[in-house]
C-alpha cells in the first residue's frame, strides 16, 4: 500500500482558512471582552481618585473652619448681656446687626443665640420673615450637646429657612455658669454647585445611608439602605429630615475591586451603570463617595479590544501575503505591489488611531493641570486655617498682652487726671506720654496680628530675614511669656537678604517656634534656641528645642501631611507639611534632627537674595 501525500497548499483554501481565523479571534474577543471592560473600568476608578480627595478635603476643610467660630463668638461680652437681659430694646437690636455683620465676614448661613431653655435671643436673620428670634431650638442635638460637652454638632434639613446646612454650637458663659447657646450654621448647597460642573456624580451619606449632600437633585434624601424603626424616631424627634420626603434609591451594588463598588442605578429614565470610589469624614460621620459613569470606559475599552482586533488580522492579512508569495512566485512583483499599497493604508489608519490618541493625552494633561490648580488653591487655603488656628492657640495669651497695656493706660489716665486737677501739668504730660507709649505697644500687638492672619501672596522675592525673625518672636511673645520660656538668640548685626515670601516665611518660623514650645510643654522653664548661619551664597535659620528629640519612624515621616507627634486635639498634623511646602517655593529646604545634646533641631535654609539667585529661583 502507497503512503497519502499531504494535500498541497492552494489558493483556493485562503478565503476558508481566513474565515476561520476571523471566526476564532471573533470569539477569543467576546470571550475577554468582560475582562477587559472591567479592566478599564477599575482604571478609570482609579484615576477619578484624586477628584474624590479633593471634594473630601474641600469638606473637611469648610467644617474645621466653621467649628472654632462658636467658641470665639461666644466670648462677646454684649452676649451675655442680653441673655441675662433679654428685654432690652436698645441692646438686643444691636445684638441682632452684629451677628448679621459677623455672617457676612465669615461666610456663613447664619448665627443665632439662644437662652439656656433653648429661645432665639438673638439672630443674623432678624430682618427675614423667616427669623429665628422666638424660636425654640432645644429638639436640636447640638443645643444639648453644647450644654452637656460644650461642643455641639449636626446635621440637617433647617425647620424655619428649609435650607441644607451643618450647625456648630458653643456656650456662652457668665463666670461659670452657662447661660445660654451660641450656634453657627455652615451653608452646603456651593459644594453641590461646584460638583454638577464634573461629569461625576457625587454623594454625601450620614450613618443612616441617607443621602444628604449631592449634586443630583433628585437624589437627595434617598437612602441607600432600610433605616431601623429607633433610627427614624431619632430623626422625627431630631428633625433632622422629613420622613415624607426620605425615599429609597432603587441600586444594586457589587464589589469591583479593593476601594471600588459597581453600582446600577434604575430610574425612570433607564439604567444607569457607575463605578464608585468612597471616602470617609469621621469628624462628621459621613462617608462621600464619587460615583463615575462606566459608560465612556466600557466604549473605551471595547474601542481598545477591536484595535487589538484589527492588529491581530493585519498580522493574518502579512501571513497570507507571504503564502500568495510562496504560491505564485511568477507574480512575485505584482504581490509586492499591491503588498505595499495595503500597507501604506494600515499605517494610514494607525498614523490616524495615533493622531487621535495624542488628541486624548493632550486633553488629559489640561485636565491634571486644571487639577493640580486646584490642588494648590486648597493648599493655600490650608495655609490660611493653619495661621487662624495658630492665633486661636494664642489668643488667651495675646488677650493677656493686650489687657496689661489697656490697665496701665487707665491708670496714667486717672493720675493725669488728677495732677491736672491739682495743678501740676509736668506730670499730667509725663502721664500723657505713657498713655501713647501704651498705645504705640497695642498697635505693634495689632499690626503683627493683621499681617500675620492676612492671605499671603504668591510672588517670591528678596525679603529681609532678621526683620521676619523679630515680627515671628513679638508675634510668639505672648505664648513664650505664658509658657515662661527662656529664649536664646544671638542676632546678626547686618541685615541678611533672602529669597522668599515675608508673609510665609513668617508663617514658617511661628509654626517652628509653636513646635518647639509644644515639645517642651512639662519643663518648668522651656528654652528655645535660634541660630544664623551664613555660608556659600545660602543662609540658615537653626531653632533647638530641649524636648525628648524625634524617634527614627518620626524623622522618616515628619513632613507627610496628617503625621504628628502630638496627642489627640492638638494638632492635625498639617503645619510642618505645608511650612515644608512653602520653604520648597522659595527654592529652599525645611531639614529636622536631634541634637547631640539633646532636643531637635529644625533647619530652615534659603538662598541669599543676590542677581544671579533671583534669576534661577525665578526660572524655577
Amino acid at each position: 500500500m502507497t503512503a497519502r501525500r499531504p494535500r498541497p497548499f492552494t489558493i483556493s483554501r485562503l478565503p476558508r482558512l481566513l474565515l476561520l481565523g476571523l471566526a476564532l479571534m471573533m470569539l477569543a474577543a467576546l470571550a475577554v471582552l468582560p475582562r477587559v471592560e472591567r479592566y478599564f473600568v477599575i482604571q478609570t476608578a482609579m484615576r477619578e481618585e484624586a477628584t474624590l480627595r479633593l471634594a473630601t478635603q474641600s469638606l473637611r476643610g469648610a467644617l474645621a473652619r466653621t467649628e472654632v467660630l462658636p467658641g470665639l463668638l461666644a466670648e462677646r461680652p454684649i452676649l451675655t448681656r442680653i441673655l441675662r437681659d433679654p428685654d432690652n430694646q436698645g441692646l438686643v437690636p444691636y445684638a441682632n446687626e452684629q451677628l448679621r455683620q459677623s455672617t457676612l465676614t465669615l461666610d456663613v448661613a447664619d448665627i443665632w443665640v439662644m437662652d439656656a431653655d433653648g429661645l432665639t435671643i438673638a439672630a443674623s436673620n432678624y430682618r427675614r420673615d423667616k427669623s429665628f428670634v422666638g424660636r425654640r431650638f432645644d429638639y436640636r442635638p447640638y443645643f444639648r450637646d453644647a450644654i452637656d460637652n460644650g461642643r455641639g454638632r449636626f446635621h440637617a434639613l433647617g425647620t424655619t429657612s428649609g435650607q441644607r446646612g451643618y450647625y456648630f454650637a458653643a456656650p456662652i458663659l457668665d463666670g461659670t455658669e452657662i447661660v445660654g447657646v451660641i450656634a453657627v450654621k455652615l451653608r452646603l448647597d456651593d459644594f453641590e454647585a461646584a460638583w454638577r460642573e464634573s461629569d461625576n456624580t457625587v454623594l454625601v451619606t450620614d450613618q443612616n445611608a441617607v443621602v444628604f449632600l449631592s449634586d443630583r437633585e433628585d437624589w437627595r434624601f434617598a437612602t441607600l439602605r432600610a433605616i431601623p424603626d429607633g433610627a427614624l424616631e431619632t430623626i422625627a424627634a431630631t428633625r433632622q429630615y422629613p420622613l415624607d420626603r426620605l425615599h429609597p434609591l432603587d441600586a444594586t451594588r457589587e464589589a469591583l475591586a479593593p476601594g471600588h463598588d459597581l453600582v446600577t442605578v434604575r430610574a425612570p429614565g433607564g439604567t444607569e451603570d457607575y463605578v464608585t470610589n468612597t471616602a470617609l469624614i469621621a469628624s462628621a460621620g459621613w462617608q462621600v463617595m464619587l460615583l463615575t459613569p462606566t459608560r465612556p470606559a466600557i466604549l473605551q475599552a471595547r474601542q481598545s479590544l477591536a484595535l487589538a482586533v484589527l492588529g491581530l488580522m493585519f498580522a493574518g492579512l502579512v501571513a497570507v501575503l507571504y503564502l500568495q508569495r510562496r504560491a505564485r512566485l511568477v507574480e512575485r512583483l505584482e504581490q509586492q505591489r499591491r503588498y505595499r499599497e495595503q500597507l501604506e493604508r494600515r499605517v494610514a489608519e494607525r498614523t490616524a488611531d495615533l493622531n487621535d490618541a495624542n488628541a486624548r493625552l493632550m486633553q488629559e494633561v489640561e485636565e491634571r493641570k486644571s487639577t493640580e490648580d486646584r490642588l494648590r488653591r486648597t493648599q493655600t487655603e490650608l495655609v490660611q486655617a493653619g495661621k487662624l488656628a495658630a492665633l486661636g492657640q494664642m489668643s488667651a495669651a495675646l488677650s493677656h498682652e493686650f489687657n496689661q497695656p489697656l490697665a496701665a493706660v487707665k491708670a496714667y489716665a486717672e493720675n493725669a487726671a488728677t495732677f491736672l486737677d491739682r495743678d501740676r501739668p509736668a506730670e499730667a504730660r509725663d502721664n500723657i506720654g505713657l498713655i501713647s507709649q501704651m498705645a504705640d505697644r497695642m498697635a505693634s500687638i495689632s499690626k503683627h496680628l493683621r499681617n500675620f492672619a492676612r492671605r499671603p501672596q504668591d510672588k517670591i522675592g528678596a525679603v529681609p530675614l532678621l526683620a521676619v525673625l523679630d515680627d515671628a518672636l513679638e508675634l510668639m511673645a505672648p505664648k513664650l511669656k505664658a509658657a515662661g520660656a527662656e529664649l536664646r538668640f544671638d542676632r546678626p548685626r547686618a541685615e541678611i537678604q533672602v529669597m522668599g515670601g515675608r508673609v510665609r516665611l513668617q508663617q514658617v518660623l511661628v509654626n517652628l517656634l509653636s513646635n518647639a514650645l509644644d515639645a517642651m510643654e512639662h519643663h518648668a522653664t522651656p528654652i528655645i534656641e535660634i541660630t544664623v548661619h551664613s555660608a556659600g551664597g545660602r543662609h540658615r535659620v537653626d531653632v533647638r528645642d530641649r524636648g525628648p528629640g524625634l524617634d527614627d519612624d518620626a524623622l522618616a515621616q515628619l513632613f507627610d501631611p496628617f503625621f504628628t507627634t502630638k496627642s489627640p486635639g492638638k494638632g492635625l498634623g498639617l503645619g510642618l507639611s505645608i511650612s515644608y511646602n512653602i520653604v520648597r517655593d522659595f527654592g529652599g529646604t525645611l531639614a529636622a534632627r536631634n541634637h547631640p545634646e539633646g532636643g531637635a533641631v529644625f533647619s530652615v535654609d534659603l538662598a541669599a537674595a543676590d542677581p544671579d539667585t533671583q534669576e534661577a529661583i525665578a526660572a524655577q
